[in-house]
């Protein structure tokens, strides 16, 4: 498709994210705006230059205690054995701290060690040595001497330092200007009502917040729609009125992508394309001697690209270097692969587990915001790397605080609704604890316990011969291991299917028979073993069922599946479908429960978790839901080695 002479672009470029960076940074070279702005205004402005105080502080000599001021060389025969005794006004006056020190005392006497004998007249038994208890002028601060160099980012302290150096107004680095342009025909404000394929702008709220958090000042327009002289207007207005310009979408090579062409038209384009995953499809380009970063629509692809473009142009306008995040040796919870060719940032959870840091994958899809919002690190796995197995010890820079990681619980097996209100009310009973989720299914849950990578992993395994939940594997698979099996939740399994379906007494044969889809869970995960169960009593072949293959990793995203399509079906709790709206027909109850070490069931911070599961507000909380039960004060199971 063609408009306006703009043919779409089918590649990219794989050009190495640095030389991108360095390419864009060499070319952004726009005089330095310095203003001046009130002291008590400047809280995380940047320093345009020194700063040198005004006045000493403090500006005289100054008491720094409650007690007396006296003649030091006066005091000397003081005594215990030779009480001293002072007359007020000839020989000292009482001053309090910071009083100023009249002339010509030159040393104070604390209140304690003074005993009062009537209003004129006191006694001491000790000396005083010159200076004692005097703050000498400048001690805090001299007159003159440089507070803050070029470039430094003014804290709260600091402007109390200001002030106190009679600096009432301080000359800083303006703030870079970032135009922040929204553009997508399928984009509509939040207040709006969508439809399908309709997508709410929240894009441009999120790159303010980093511009301002970086130091800049956002100007968000509103959204421009996908027709080439809608583009190149505002990008004209944008590089007339701002310093930093970033273009929302349309960076990729789809059939409305007219943005690098624009930008070729107007100015000039370094790069499209940039080796790193997810981000590649990214555009660096100057018009009128402003860059333009052009980032994609996909949101944690965007806030990436924006960390490696925006963010060091604004350092570099201010003057200041870019922050580096703190970094931590983790061991990884599950096998990462990667293409050798492109960085990939990889979002991750951590816990801390028998001293030990432990690592899991969220999701690597570029449009799922949630997997940014929840991730306690990024991973960035080189070029030259192909991946990692599990168990290796990998770097991963941090998100979040290090102590707040340190504190959370390593929660992994199978996805329940019911661990978000867990977590809820275990932040509310320790605000340092929270509970960091990794849903990977029952058996994946129950190997992570074995290799120490988990506090607690969820199970609702069911053993076919037995028709008993749990038990049976947890002997097997953790032989040799002191293990506890905490019963949890009783909780409804069934069929999910669309709200207006007309099936009654859903069956397996009628997936095959009425050609439904089927929305699976992943390998491993009790729900599915359940589903092989029903099949191989049924007696229907795997390869008979529409969408068998299709793996989903929770209940909610199985529901939301069967929500989009009217011929869909799905197997799941009775919580995900009451959610999502969904028929829901009952196949069978089972138990969902905790799996943990013996040593961590021991522990305060498993004593602290059973509390909240066995208080009144979170089984009030969970049966609120449907479908479930909590155990009340269960009996563990112990498994010894």
């Amino acid at each position: 498709m063609e408009r306006q002479g703009y043919k779409r672009k089918i590649y990219l470029e794989d050009k190495p994210r640095n030389q991108a960076k360095e390419e864009i940074l060499s070319a952004f070279n726009l005089p330095i705006v310095t203003e001046a702005i009130a002291t008590n205004k400047a809280l995380g402005r940047v320093t345009a230059e020194p700063v040198f105080a005004k006045v000493s502080v403090p500006h005289y000599h100054a008491s720094a205690m409650d007690g007396i001021a006296v003649m030091a060389e006066e005091t000397f025969t003081a005594h215990e054995q030779n009480p001293l005794r002072l007359t007020k006004d000839e020989q000292f006056v009482y001053v309090d701290t910071g009083n100023a020190i009249p002339s010509p005392f030159n040393a104070v006497i604390m209140i304690e060690h003074v005993d009062v004998i009537d209003e004129l007249t006191i006694e001491i038994i000790e000396p005083a040595t010159p200076w004692q208890h005097i703050r000498p002028i400048g001690e805090d601060i001299a007159q003159e001497e440089m507070l803050f160099p070029q470039g430094h980012t003014l804290r709260p302290a600091d402007l109390g330092v200001l002030l106190a150096a009679r600096i009432l107004e301080v000359k800083v680095t303006k703030k870079p200007v970032v135009a922040i342009i929204p553009t997508g025909n399928e984009l509509v404000t939040p207040d709006s009502a969508t439809a399908p394929g309709q997508i709410i702008e929240f894009n441009g709220t999120v790159f303010s917040g980093f511009v301002e958090d970086w130091g800049g000042e956002p100007v968000l327009y509103g959204i421009v729609r996908d027709q080439p002289e809608k583009i190149k207007e505002a990008l004209l207005t944008a590089t007339e009125t701002s310093d930093i310009v970033v273009i929302n979408a349309g960076s990729s090579a789809g059939s409305k992508d007219y943005t690098v062409h624009i930008l070729q038209e107007l100015g000039t384009v370094f790069t499209h394309g940039v080796a790193a995953r997810p981000g590649k499809p990214v555009i660096l380009a100057q018009i009128n001697n402003k860059i333009v970063v052009g980032v994609p629509g996909y949101p944690v692809s965007a806030y990436l690209a924006l960390e490696w473009f925006v963010r060091p142009l604004i350092c570099k306008y201010l003057q200041i270097p870019e922050p580096k995040r703190q970094t931590v040796e983790v061991k990884l919870g599950r096998r990462i692969v990667s293409s050798m060719g492109a960085e990939d940032f990889i979002r991750m959870n951590i816990g801390y587990v028998n001293g030990q840091y432990v690592a899991n994958p969220l999701t690597r899809a570029a449009g799922v915001t949630m997997s940014y919002v929840r991730a306690d690190g990024l991973l960035i796995v080189p070029t030259e790397v192909v991946g990692y197995e599990q168990g290796d010890l990998v770097e991963v820079e941090l998100l979040k605080p290090l102590a707040e990681i340190k504190n959370a619980l390593l929660f992994t097996g199978s996805h329940d609704l019911t661990i978000d209100l867990l977590s809820a009310d275990l932040k509310r009973q320790n605000s340092e604890m929270k509970i960091v989720s990794a849903h990977v299914g029952s058996m994946a849950g129950i190997m992570a316990i074995k290799k120490g990578e988990a506090h607690v992993a969820g199970i609702h395994l069911l053993d076919p011969e037995t028709r008993e939940y749990n038990i049976s594997y947890v002997k097997k698979l953790m032989a040799g291991q002191d293990v506890v099996l905490y019963p949890f939740l009783k909780r409804t399994q069934g069929w999910m299917l669309p709200k207006d379906c007309q099936i009654a007494d859903m069956s397996v044969e009628d997936l095959v028979d009425k050609e439904l889809h089927f929305v699976n869970r992943q390998k491993g995960a009790g729900t599915r073993i359940l589903f092989d169960m029903l099949l191989r009593e049924s007696g229907v072949s795997a390869d008979d069922i529409i969408g068998y293959e299709r793996e989903m990793f929770s209940h909610l995203a199985v529901a939301a599946e069967v929500k989009g399509d009217e011929k869909a079906c799905g197997l799941g709790i009775y919580s995900a479908a009451k959610v999502m709206d969904l028929n829901f027909q009952p196949v069978a109850d089972e138990s969902y429960d905790l799996l943990m070490s013996q040593a961590f069931f021991e522990s305060e911070q498993c004593r602290l978790l059973l509390k909240v599961i066995q208080s009144e507000d979170f089984r009030l909380e969970v049966e609120k839901i449907g479908g479930y039960t909590v155990e009340i004060n269960p009996e563990p199971i112990y498994f010894e080695a």
